[in-house]
Protein backbone atom coordinates (compact mmCIF):
# COMPACT_ATOMS: atom_id res chain seq x y z
CA UNK A 1 0.00 0.00 0.00
CA UNK A 2 1.72 3.49 -0.99
CA UNK A 3 2.24 5.39 1.99
CA UNK A 4 0.22 9.02 2.19
CA UNK A 5 1.74 11.65 0.70
CA UNK A 6 1.89 14.98 3.65
CA UNK A 7 -0.60 16.82 2.15
CA UNK A 8 -3.10 13.82 2.58
CA UNK A 9 -2.23 13.05 6.17
CA UNK A 10 -2.24 16.61 6.98
CA UNK A 11 -5.90 17.01 5.67
CA UNK A 12 -6.78 13.88 7.46
CA UNK A 13 -5.69 14.73 10.97
CA UNK A 14 -6.65 18.31 10.02
CA UNK A 15 -10.71 16.28 9.80
CA UNK A 16 -10.24 14.07 12.29
CA UNK A 17 -9.96 17.10 15.00
CA UNK A 18 -12.98 18.62 14.03
CA UNK A 19 -14.78 15.69 14.06
CA UNK A 20 -13.79 14.53 17.69
CA UNK A 21 -14.11 18.50 18.50
CA UNK A 22 -17.99 18.07 17.58
CA UNK A 23 -17.92 14.98 19.36
CA UNK A 24 -16.36 16.57 22.44
CA UNK A 25 -18.99 19.64 21.92
CA UNK A 26 -22.23 16.97 22.00
CA UNK A 27 -20.83 15.41 24.77
CA UNK A 28 -20.23 18.18 27.26
CA UNK A 29 -23.37 19.93 26.63
CA UNK A 30 -24.88 16.55 27.43
CA UNK A 31 -23.48 16.36 30.74
CA UNK A 32 -23.91 19.75 31.59
CA UNK A 33 -28.07 19.46 30.46
CA UNK A 34 -27.66 15.88 32.77
CA UNK A 35 -25.82 17.37 35.74
CA UNK A 36 -28.39 20.59 35.65
CA UNK A 37 -31.92 18.49 35.01
CA UNK A 38 -30.54 16.41 38.20
CA UNK A 39 -29.67 19.61 39.96
CA UNK A 40 -32.91 21.35 39.60
CA UNK A 41 -35.09 18.10 40.55
CA UNK A 42 -36.26 17.64 37.04
CA UNK A 43 -36.20 14.23 34.98
CA UNK A 44 -32.89 11.91 34.41
CA UNK A 45 -32.62 11.51 30.63
CA UNK A 46 -31.33 8.05 31.48
CA UNK A 47 -34.37 6.73 33.11
CA UNK A 48 -37.24 9.60 32.61
CA UNK A 49 -38.09 9.47 36.55
CA UNK A 50 -38.02 12.70 38.40
CA UNK A 51 -34.97 12.69 41.09
CA UNK A 52 -36.03 15.20 43.12
CA UNK A 53 -36.88 12.67 45.99
CA UNK A 54 -33.57 12.09 47.01
CA UNK A 55 -30.97 13.92 47.99
CA UNK A 56 -28.34 15.75 45.46
CA UNK A 57 -25.24 13.78 46.83
CA UNK A 58 -27.45 10.25 46.15
CA UNK A 59 -28.49 11.96 42.87
CA UNK A 60 -25.29 12.70 41.40
CA UNK A 61 -24.02 9.45 42.63
CA UNK A 62 -27.15 7.64 40.71
CA UNK A 63 -26.16 9.81 37.42
CA UNK A 64 -22.32 8.56 37.39
CA UNK A 65 -23.42 5.18 38.10
CA UNK A 66 -24.97 4.70 34.86
CA UNK A 67 -22.64 2.99 31.91
CA UNK A 68 -24.05 5.36 29.33
CA UNK A 69 -22.87 8.12 31.52
CA UNK A 70 -19.52 6.79 32.11
CA UNK A 71 -18.88 5.34 28.39
CA UNK A 72 -19.82 9.31 27.71
CA UNK A 73 -17.34 10.60 29.70
CA UNK A 74 -14.73 8.04 28.08
CA UNK A 75 -16.09 9.01 24.69
CA UNK A 76 -15.29 12.86 25.85
CA UNK A 77 -11.96 12.06 27.15
CA UNK A 78 -10.56 10.12 23.97
CA UNK A 79 -12.08 12.75 22.09
CA UNK A 80 -9.67 15.90 23.83
CA UNK A 81 -6.93 13.24 23.15
CA UNK A 82 -7.46 13.22 19.49
CA UNK A 83 -8.03 16.73 19.00
CA UNK A 84 -4.48 17.23 20.51
CA UNK A 85 -3.06 14.50 18.59
CA UNK A 86 -4.89 12.59 15.86
CA UNK A 87 -2.59 9.66 15.67
CA UNK A 88 -2.40 9.21 19.43
CA UNK A 89 -1.09 5.80 20.77
CA UNK A 90 0.11 4.21 24.16
CA UNK A 91 -0.48 1.50 26.24
CA UNK A 92 -2.97 3.07 28.39
CA UNK A 93 -4.51 4.85 25.35
CA UNK A 94 -5.28 1.98 23.63
CA UNK A 95 -7.21 0.48 26.35
CA UNK A 96 -9.43 3.87 26.43
CA UNK A 97 -9.86 3.99 22.88
CA UNK A 98 -11.36 0.50 22.62
CA UNK A 99 -13.75 1.06 26.27
CA UNK A 100 -14.41 3.85 24.81
CA UNK A 101 -15.49 2.25 21.71
CA UNK A 102 -17.55 -0.50 23.51
CA UNK A 103 -19.01 1.48 26.03
CA UNK A 104 -20.60 4.02 23.88
CA UNK A 105 -21.73 1.52 21.03
CA UNK A 106 -23.40 -0.94 23.55
CA UNK A 107 -24.78 2.53 24.98
CA UNK A 108 -26.49 3.00 21.58
CA UNK A 109 -27.55 -0.46 20.75
CA UNK A 110 -28.94 -0.96 24.35
CA UNK A 111 -30.74 2.37 24.34
CA UNK A 112 -32.43 1.80 20.94
CA UNK A 113 -33.65 -1.50 21.46
CA UNK A 114 -34.48 -1.92 25.07
CA UNK A 115 -34.63 1.12 26.80
CA UNK A 116 -36.47 3.74 24.80
CA UNK A 117 -39.68 1.99 25.45
CA UNK A 118 -39.17 2.60 29.13
CA UNK A 119 -38.31 6.47 28.22
CA UNK A 120 -40.71 9.48 26.55
CA UNK A 121 -38.48 12.58 26.77
CA UNK A 122 -39.20 15.90 26.22
CA UNK A 123 -37.51 19.29 26.32
CA UNK A 124 -33.80 19.56 27.90
CA UNK A 125 -34.09 15.81 28.57
CA UNK A 126 -34.60 14.85 25.06
CA UNK A 127 -31.90 17.10 23.97
CA UNK A 128 -29.88 15.55 26.23
CA UNK A 129 -31.00 11.61 25.19
CA UNK A 130 -29.96 12.53 21.70
CA UNK A 131 -26.80 13.80 22.78
CA UNK A 132 -26.07 10.56 24.66
CA UNK A 133 -27.62 8.07 22.84
CA UNK A 134 -27.51 9.06 19.01
CA UNK A 135 -24.79 11.47 18.23
CA UNK A 136 -21.99 10.45 20.77
CA UNK A 137 -22.53 6.66 19.81
CA UNK A 138 -22.56 6.37 16.08
CA UNK A 139 -19.98 9.30 15.81
CA UNK A 140 -17.84 7.87 17.46
CA UNK A 141 -18.44 4.40 15.57
CA UNK A 142 -18.25 6.14 12.20
CA UNK A 143 -15.18 8.73 13.45
CA UNK A 144 -13.03 5.44 14.39
CA UNK A 145 -13.59 3.41 10.97
CA UNK A 146 -12.66 6.88 9.24
CA UNK A 147 -9.64 8.47 11.60
CA UNK A 148 -8.69 5.20 13.62
CA UNK A 149 -5.92 5.40 14.09
CA UNK A 150 -4.83 1.70 13.06
CA UNK A 151 -4.14 -0.81 14.10
CA UNK A 152 -4.34 -0.46 17.92
CA UNK A 153 -5.76 -3.24 19.62
CA UNK A 154 -2.92 -5.55 20.55
CA UNK A 155 -3.12 -8.72 22.69
CA UNK A 156 -2.61 -6.61 25.87
CA UNK A 157 -5.52 -4.22 24.80
CA UNK A 158 -7.87 -7.15 24.81
CA UNK A 159 -6.82 -8.56 27.98
CA UNK A 160 -7.41 -5.04 29.84
CA UNK A 161 -10.53 -4.00 28.12
CA UNK A 162 -12.76 -6.24 30.25
CA UNK A 163 -11.66 -4.29 33.58
CA UNK A 164 -13.87 -1.36 33.49
CA UNK A 165 -17.26 -3.42 32.33
CA UNK A 166 -16.59 -6.47 34.82
CA UNK A 167 -15.50 -3.48 37.46
CA UNK A 168 -19.11 -1.52 36.71
CA UNK A 169 -20.81 -4.66 36.63
CA UNK A 170 -19.78 -5.53 40.16
CA UNK A 171 -20.20 -2.12 41.42
CA UNK A 172 -24.15 -2.23 40.10
CA UNK A 173 -25.16 -5.44 42.27
CA UNK A 174 -23.07 -4.92 45.03
CA UNK A 175 -24.03 -1.15 45.13
CA UNK A 176 -27.54 -2.38 44.29
CA UNK A 177 -28.21 -5.25 46.87
CA UNK A 178 -27.13 -2.02 49.87
CA UNK A 179 -29.39 0.19 48.57
CA UNK A 180 -32.42 -1.09 46.51
CA UNK A 181 -31.54 1.16 43.53
CA UNK A 182 -30.46 -0.49 39.62
CA UNK A 183 -29.55 1.90 36.95
CA UNK A 184 -31.64 0.11 34.32
CA UNK A 185 -34.77 -2.13 34.44
CA UNK A 186 -33.14 -4.85 32.96
CA UNK A 187 -31.48 -5.33 35.74
CA UNK A 188 -33.56 -4.37 38.57
CA UNK A 189 -32.83 -7.28 41.57
CA UNK A 190 -35.69 -6.12 43.13
CA UNK A 191 -38.14 -6.72 40.20
CA UNK A 192 -37.10 -9.25 38.14
CA UNK A 193 -34.86 -11.26 40.37
CA UNK A 194 -30.98 -12.49 40.28
CA UNK A 195 -31.40 -14.90 37.60
CA UNK A 196 -32.96 -12.61 35.20
CA UNK A 197 -30.97 -9.76 35.80
CA UNK A 198 -27.63 -12.05 35.57
CA UNK A 199 -29.10 -13.26 32.26
CA UNK A 200 -29.95 -10.24 30.94
CA UNK A 201 -26.08 -8.91 32.53
CA UNK A 202 -24.77 -12.09 30.11
CA UNK A 203 -26.35 -11.10 27.18
CA UNK A 204 -25.06 -7.97 26.97
CA UNK A 205 -21.56 -9.12 27.47
CA UNK A 206 -22.06 -11.54 24.57
CA UNK A 207 -22.86 -8.71 22.77
CA UNK A 208 -19.39 -6.95 23.91
CA UNK A 209 -17.20 -10.02 23.14
CA UNK A 210 -18.98 -10.48 19.56
CA UNK A 211 -18.42 -6.24 19.11
CA UNK A 212 -15.09 -6.67 20.54
CA UNK A 213 -14.25 -9.62 18.18
CA UNK A 214 -15.31 -7.18 15.12
CA UNK A 215 -13.30 -4.07 16.08
CA UNK A 216 -10.64 -6.39 16.11
CA UNK A 217 -11.25 -7.44 12.68
CA UNK A 218 -11.42 -4.37 11.44
CA UNK A 219 -8.78 -2.99 13.25
CA UNK A 220 -6.35 -5.63 11.29
CA UNK A 221 -7.49 -5.99 8.31
CA UNK A 222 -8.47 -2.30 7.37
CA UNK A 223 -5.40 0.57 6.14
CA UNK A 224 -2.80 1.73 8.06
CA UNK A 225 -4.26 4.92 9.27
CA UNK A 226 -2.38 7.51 11.78
CA UNK A 227 1.39 5.90 12.10
CA UNK A 228 0.21 2.60 11.74
CA UNK A 229 1.65 -0.10 13.89
CA UNK A 230 3.89 0.85 16.81
CA UNK A 231 6.84 -1.15 17.20
CA UNK A 232 5.73 -3.03 19.77
CA UNK A 233 2.71 -4.76 17.98
CA UNK A 234 5.30 -6.19 15.13
CA UNK A 235 6.40 -9.62 15.21
CA UNK A 236 9.31 -10.60 17.18
CA UNK A 237 11.33 -13.49 17.22
CA UNK A 238 9.99 -16.29 19.78
CA UNK A 239 10.92 -15.50 23.21
CA UNK A 240 11.52 -12.11 22.81
CA UNK A 241 9.74 -9.39 24.22
CA UNK A 242 8.22 -6.51 22.43
CA UNK A 243 8.60 -2.86 24.44
CA UNK A 244 5.63 -1.02 25.21
CA UNK A 245 4.21 1.05 23.09
CA UNK A 246 5.33 5.13 24.82
CA UNK A 247 2.62 5.99 26.84
CA UNK A 248 1.46 9.84 26.12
Amino acid sequence: MTAPTAPVRSERRRASRIWHLVIAIDVTVALIIQVWLILTGGPDPNTGETVATVGVLTRMIQTVSFFTIQSNILVLVVAITMIIDPDRDGRFWRVLRLDALLGITITGLVFDLILIRYVDPHGWQLVATIGFHYIAPWATLLGWLLFGPRPRIDRGTLIWVWVWPLAWIAYTFIRGAIVDWYPYPFLDVEELGYAASLRNTGFVLLVAVVLVVVFTAIDRRLGVVGGGRRQSDRAVPSGATAAEPPAR
